[in-house]
């Protein structure tokens, strides 16, 4: 029996309507989509996202599989092999299964963990990717800042694993996207701060869902433990405008990074 397709099925940012057509075409004919979830009480994003999608009445199989909110390995090892093997069931019985995913399969995704640890076990496997609306794209245009222009430079990192070189990465870059702030407001706050940055800077929340959140000045929520799927953009903008002729020419010697 021919071993069956992976589609990594990228959703967006959370708004329902900014699904791609190739993902809707994905969503409304694959026999098994594999939604991942933290934990069994807490509901699937992703799943809401696709909901509305779905088809009725086909069989279309739902894999809700477990992927912990954690960094311990022992923690997710466990788990992670626990949905691995969930999905190869299927895929060994030649179905297709399509991994949805928040954002863009290939972006601070969990479904590079299932793409590298399948393509291990059947090196054969036929993989397709839907990309996805990432909410590096998204949040800059909620929040009415555009990112980067002419010669501008950007840095894109995850501010939960650390902060220590924030204070060069400012420096170093014109527009700076810190994902999943969640819990180190304070001393994200206080870099910019010192930085001369927090007039630069904006703080969104679930971008392009109802429960969308924008907040323009961040000593506001200094103090708070923001939710997981949050973002500070930073955008400097003293090199934007070279197709106006506005801004100056940067010498090759000066691209670096300290």
């Amino acid at each position: 029996m021919k071993t069956g397709r992976l589609i990594g099925i990228g959703l967006g940012p959370g708004a329902s309507d900014l699904i791609t057509l190739r993902a809707l075409r994905h969503l409304q004919t694959l026999p098994v989509l594999a939604i991942p979830r933290p934990n069994p009480w807490t509901p699937s994003l992703a799943f809401r996202i696709i909901k509305e999608h779905l088809p009725t009445g086909t069989g279309q199989q739902h894999l809700f599989l477990e992927f912990p909110m954690s960094r311990d390995p022992e923690i997710l090892l466990p788990a992670w092999n626990k949905a691995f093997a969930a999905i190869r069931e299927k895929l060994d019985a030649g179905l297709d299964v399509g991994f949805v995913t928040q954002g863009d399969p290939f972006v601070f995704s969990t479904f590079i963990y299932v793409y590298e640890s399948l393509k291990v076990d059947i090196p054969d496997l036929e993989v397709e990717m839907v990309p996805g609306v990432s909410s590096i794209n998204a949040v800059p245009n909620v929040a009415g800042r555009p990112l980067v222009d002419g010669q501008e430079r950007l840095a894109v990192i995850p501010a939960t694993y650390g902060i220590e070189d924030l204070r060069n990465i400012l420096r170093s870059f014109d527009s700076v996207v810190l994902m999943k702030v969640s819990s180190i407001m304070p001393q994200i706050v206080q870099v910019l701060e010192h930085e001369g940055l927090l007039e630069a800077s904006v703080y969104v929340e679930r971008a392009t869902t109802d429960e969308q959140r924008i907040v323009h000045d961040l000593r506001r929520i200094r103090n708070d433990r923001c939710v997981y799927f949050s973002m500070v953009v930073v955008t400097k903008k003293h090199r934007n405008g070279i197709l106006r002729g506005e801004a100056p020419k940067i010498e090759k010697e000066t691209l670096h990074v300290t």
